[in-house]
């Protein structure tokens, strides 16, 4: 499998400098050209997409080794991955594709007939091969392909299975939750529930100083210094399983609760690049909030919902009315027009809840005043954002 993954590597960056050679050809200008060095390549020469690279893969597969011993379609979901990441670049604004170190992965696109048995599975060129199943296979599914993933605890089978089935669209219930995305508090609920996450990486903060300590002193590329980086990955990956786990209890206690989950649009990649980003990634509230939460709850039937974030701590929830901008240091809520007091966040994820229950139809059963319900200020279009 090391061996796969090396080939990979080498095709992914074969085909990502044939790419930017080609940009880089198309820099030079008519008139001059670089004192230092030039990209000639034939103003006529096609632009190495992923239809051209698979061909000439085609052909050099006849000659390299290398890539005679690596099953051809792991090759090509290689090519395939190279391709996406430059379409992702011109769609989503994503940096140019750089350089891979190591590959940590590769697909099998197809698989085999009668390949699942008790244990062990059947891949493309690999053959049988032992595993420690951590579930049972899903019946009535067919097995679509597989992903063999390499992390510091050993290889890891990942296969998707398709059906023909389609899965309906969570309806909308009777009970709703809001739930506001804190700094002080991992996740605060409209019931008045603080929620704190654990320190996943500051517990074991001591423990990753010492090796990395000893890792400063190893000759860089030795068997010990290996055998460290190897002791640092594994705690590593140690805290990103006990995060992500806690993660799973924490979205399936929530589901407990309601039929309805309502959070803030926020983007988080913005936090962990600001004044709380230590905070924001050892409590890992962005992989909570976009990636869990909603995969617990259309596995579990529940209604999820995005609505706007703009406002959530400058509103009352009791009366609507707008009470100003509070600084961080302000934790508690006080409204200066119906004297309401109440914890920030708690006041935020009860006026969250009551702009979903206004984005999906239901009446806010709030307190009102001069006319106004709380959360229907602002334009209905402008609180929602569904996922």
């Amino acid at each position: 499998m090391q061996h796969i993954l090396s080939v990979c590597k080498s095709v992914y960056n074969f085909a990502l400098a044939e790419r930017k050679h080609w940009y880089n050809s198309r820099k030079s200008l008519v008139n001059s050209c670089s004192l230092i060095s030039e990209y000639i390549i034939p103003a006529d020469a096609t632009y190495p997409n992923y239809n051209h690279q698979a061909k000439q893969l085609t052909v050099a597969k006849k000659t390299n080794e290398d890539l005679k011993s690596v099953n051809a379609q792991v090759l090509q979901q290689t090519l395939k991955t190279l391709d996406k990441a430059f379409l992702d670049m011109k769609s989503k604004g994503y940096g140019f594709p750089r350089f891979k170190k190591q590959m940590k992965s590769f697909v099998f696109p197809q698989m085999l007939k009668n390949c699942l048995a008790q244990g062990k599975v059947k891949l493309p060129q690999l053959g049988w091969l032992k595993i420690k199943q951590s579930r049972d296979y899903p019946t009535g599914f067919k097995p679509k392909q597989a992903r063999i993933v390499k992390k510091a605890t050993g290889y890891y089978l990942m296969i998707a299975f398709v059906s023909v089935e389609s899965c309906p669209e969570a309806p909308v219930g009777k009970i709703s939750l809001g739930i506001d995305a804190g700094i002080e508090s991992f996740v605060a609920t409209d019931r008045g529930e603080l929620i704190k996450a654990p320190k996943f990486l500051l517990k074991a903060q001591s423990k990753l100083k010492l090796l990395q300590r000893r890792l400063k002193h190893k000759i860089k590329g030795s068997n010990n210094w290996l055998k460290l980086q190897n002791k640092i990955a594994k705690l590593h990956e140690k805290v990103a399983n006990t995060r992500s786990d806690w993660h799973f209890k924490l979205a399936n206690y929530l589901c407990d609760l309601t039929a309805n989950i309502f959070v803030e649009d926020i983007n988080f990649v913005a936090w962990s690049r600001g004044i709380v980003r230590k905070q924001s990634l050892d409590s890992g509230i962005g992989q909570f909030i976009n990636k869990i939460l909603p995969y617990v709850c259309w596995k579990r039937g529940k209604f999820y919902l995005k609505v706007n974030k703009d406002g959530t701590s400058q509103e009352c929830s009791n009366c609507g009315n707008q009470t100003g901008k509070k600084q961080l240091n302000e934790r508690l809520h006080n409204c200066q027009y119906c004297g309401y007091r109440a914890p920030r966040d708690v006041v935020s994820a009860k006026v969250i809840k009551n702009r979903g229950l206004v984005a999906v139809g239901h009446t806010v059963n709030e307190n009102a005043c001069e006319d106004v319900l709380t959360g229907i200020n602002q334009n209905l279009i402008s609180l929602v954002k569904c996922r």
